[in-house]
């Protein structure tokens, strides 16, 4: 039983070890553009590897029931390269001239939720770290 103790504690550790080293996407100021809510995510890079291309889709539920997806992205996919170092801090953006505006005021927004996160290392390979999204 001991062992097992151990063991699990072991796994706890390297979870927490793994989670301190990765890749930590945070809520960032929301704005309204014309009327339209206008999300952000703050990246903190805390692995060893440069991000290339970060992209983090989020689910917002409105108030009125209905749900819109936000794509946020660290640069334009295959456009000008804005790579994330390590131990560096960037945010991710709605291209609103590649995509659709939410269409209504971030008062209007009740609940958020991660449906897909896209991490491309600037080798064009996934990310090895782990990334954990509080959105």
């Amino acid at each position: 039983m001991k062992a097992a103790w151990v063991a699990f504690g072991g796994i706890l550790s390297s979870t927490a070890a793994l989670a301190a080293n990765g890749i930590a996407v945070t809520r960032g100021n929301d704005s309204n553009v014309y009327g339209n809510c206008v999300p952000s995510l703050v990246v903190e890079n805390r692995s060893a590897e440069t991000i290339d291309y970060l992209q983090v889709d989020i689910v917002l539920a409105l108030r009125d029931g209905r749900q819109r997806t936000i794509e946020l992205k660290s640069a334009y996919r295959g456009g000008v390269p804005a790579p994330i170092a390590p131990g560096t801090q960037a945010t991710l953006r709605q291209q609103l001239d590649t995509s659709r505006a939410l269409g209504v005021p971030c008062g209007e927004v009740s609940e958020r939720r991660v449906s897909r996160t896209i991490c491309e290392t600037e080798h064009g390979t996934m990310c090895a770290s782990s990334v954990v999204v509080q959105p």
